[in-house]
């Protein structure tokens, strides 16, 4: 559309600038950004240093440029007061931490072991890599962003506190692998030194939170290793680390200052401000909507697995990756945009639709994490913004997929709207029956995130491609991970407890979504319980398994062959259970004696019998009484 008016012409300037400078090419509005996209985000942010009020629920709830124009029009104006800065002396003293750094303290007081929580990346360098340059412009993002010099300690009072550190090289480990001929030997070494480097434990008292190595290869091959722990950082962060060391490696080849905008909060200051926006009445609010969303009672959702969970909870997290074809994916965006959907909500549907059919349970709750970073000033700050919102939905197998979809798409614009009350809050304020081994509220995560490779390109004189650092701790059983790059194409992952799960059953479980998916797609009308996860080669492994090679006596009911049994060896074993053993003569009288009493009770032929009894000889005493 030609965009008319003041605020329609802001927002068109605001979505071609998105374009550009995130070199996507392929939305045509802003509806198909998705859900909590670093695009969507980015869009919100922009408008709000543009002066327009534009929230997320208003990108989602309208398809085009003029009707997001009249809901802003038509809305309340959005809360401008910008966060405050701490005044110097307020640094030097006391800062209190966050509410979601305040988990992650308690979680490492626990198991000051523990890498579940440790974020990580690695990069491969091919090219001519300038060592000093990769050292300054990590110096310099240390020197930029106070969360990579900040510590956790306990102060006089016994309580938390985060001390931030004055800035100091961070002394960046290199391994020369190089000398090694053999490549597989070489692979193998950088892997255990990537995996060295992601796995060894961070001290959160003496710190610092921030680890680098780089590994070289060949003189022109290298691996950047990045760690953060969680507790500075996020999934977004990680991002502003790897755009701001391209550029502070670029500016620095050329001798010059990257050219970033100077930050206008750091993370201790929207702690402080967000403990005080919470208690002015904001926290009551949020919480009021998220207990009507999950309702009194918190199932705990049990996934069928192959081995016998751990009591502690502590699981090896491995991953199996596939794609969604291109197709389906076309197909995906046709019915969830004539539904109102977006991406994220069709792919969440289809995953609660999933969960529903593998443990029959009808309640079912996804955790989702959320960047939480709405406020312009937040966009580009290294911290822990990221939460974890709850989603809901109660399915049930004779509703259609579209109502799952409606429900799921209800669910996430509510969440969108409710995204600041801390989880840990919530958990706090429902106070959940608490199950060994199982996390509150949710025992399943899904996170949907657009892929940003575009930094990847700006290094002068290297190629960067990135490289997987291989086994992590498992925070979850069950991690589903979707991936949208700028081209369109849907990547997913299944990060799964190798504990439990068999990678077999990982690839089945893969290829039953894509089933779901290809439903939503094609058959929206049709039922939850209707939905063929099975394909052709299942299904004929059932059809092989079912066939019967040999055909019983026709007509001849099996009490009939028990008591032709009693005839012939009465003291024969017919059943085994544990040390207790039962004859042919044994089981007729038993099971006999029984009958009579269903007789007496007016049990007749084609009479229903329903029977409870746990595994035992009385369990099959019981079926043949009957």
């Amino acid at each position: 559309e030609a965009p008319e008016g003041e605020v329609e012409q802001a927002l068109a300037a605001i979505w071609a600038e998105v374009l550009q400078v995130e070199k996507v090419g392929r939305h045509d509005n802003f509806f198909q950004l998705g859900g909590d996209s670093i695009l969507s985000l980015k869009v919100t942010a922009r408008a709000a240093r543009a002066g327009v009020p534009l929230n997320p629920r208003q990108v989602f709830e309208h398809q085009s440029l003029s009707r997001i124009a009249r809901a802003v029009q038509g809305g309340q104006p959005s809360e401008t007061q910008a966060i405050p800065v701490l005044t110097a002396a307020q640094r030097a003293g006391v800062l209190a931490l966050s509410h979601a750094q305040m988990r992650q303290w308690f979680l490492w007081q626990l198991d000051p072991q523990s890498t579940a929580y440790h974020i990580s990346g690695a990069l491969k360098l091919a090219g001519s890599l300038d060592v000093s340059a990769v050292r300054a412009s990590f110096d310099a993002l240390v020197q930029r962003h106070e969360s990579l010099r900040t510590v956790f300690r306990v102060d006089a009072q016994g309580l938390a506190e985060q001390v931030i550190r004055e800035a100091a090289p961070l002394d960046i480990a290199v391994v020369d692998l190089s000398a090694l001929r053999n490549e597989q030997e070489r692979e193998a070494r950088s892997n255990e030194e990537a995996s060295r480097l992601s796995h060894t434990p961070f001290d959160l008292a003496e710190g610092p939170l921030l680890r680098v190595g780089l590994i070289r290869l060949a003189p022109e091959e290298h691996m950047l290793v990045v760690v953060m722990h969680h507790i500075v950082s996020d999934g977004w962060s990680m991002q502003v680390v790897v755009d701001e060391f391209v550029a502070q490696y670029g500016a620095h080849m050329q001798g010059a200052t990257a050219a970033l905008p100077p930050l206008p909060i750091q993370y201790a200051d929207y702690a402080a401000w967000q403990r005080d926006w919470l208690e002015a009445g904001e926290r009551d609010r949020q919480l009021a909507y998220w207990k009507q969303h999950l309702g009194t009672g918190q199932p705990v959702l049990q996934l069928p697995t192959d081995r016998a969970r751990n009591a502690d909870g502590r699981y090896t997290a491995v991953r199996h990756g596939f794609e969604l074809p291109n197709d389906l994916v076309r197909k995906l965006h046709k019915r969830l945009q004539a539904q109102g959907a977006t991406l994220f909500m069709g792919l969440l549907a289809g995953f609660q639709v999933l969960l529903n059919r593998y443990t029959g349970e009808p309640d079912i709750c996804v955790g989702v994490p959320i960047a939480n970073r709405h406020r312009a000033e937040t966009e580009n700050v290294i911290g822990f913004f990221v939460n974890t919102q709850v989603l809901r939905n109660v399915l049930d197998g004779r509703e259609s997929l579209s109502q799952v979809l409606a429900r799921a798409k209800d669910a996430a614009l509510g969440a969108q709207a409710h995204q600041d009350l801390p989880f840990e809050q919530l958990v706090e304020a429902l106070q959940p029956e608490r199950v060994p081994g199982a996390n509150p509220l949710f025992q399943v995560l899904f996170n949907h995130q657009r892929g940003d490779a575009a930094a990847l390109q700006g290094m002068p004189g290297l190629t960067l491609t990135e490289c997987d650092l291989g086994v992590q701790a498992a925070q979850f059983e069950l991690t589903l991970e979707t991936t949208e790059d700028a081209d369109g194409r849907v990547r997913a992952s299944l990060r799964y407890a190798a504990e439990l799960f068999e990678p077999r059953s990982m690839e089945r479980m893969a290829d039953h979504y894509l089933a779901v998916l290809n439903a939503f797609a094609d058959h929206p009308e049709q039922t939850v319980g209707d939905v063929a996860l099975l394909g052709d080669a299942e299904r004929a492994q059932l059809a092989s398994w079912g066939a019967c090679r040999q055909a019983a006596e026709a007509g001849e009911p099996i009490h009939r062959l028990i008591e032709r049994q009693v005839r012939a060896r009465p003291e024969a074993p017919a059943l085994c259970f544990g040390e207790q053993t039962l004859s042919y003569g044994e089981l007729n009288t038993q099971a006999n004696r029984l009958a009579h009493r269903l007789i007496a009770r007016g049990v007749k032929p084609e009479t229903k019998v329903g029977i409870a009894v746990e595994r035992s000889i009385e369990m099959v005493v019981g079926i043949l009484a009957i």
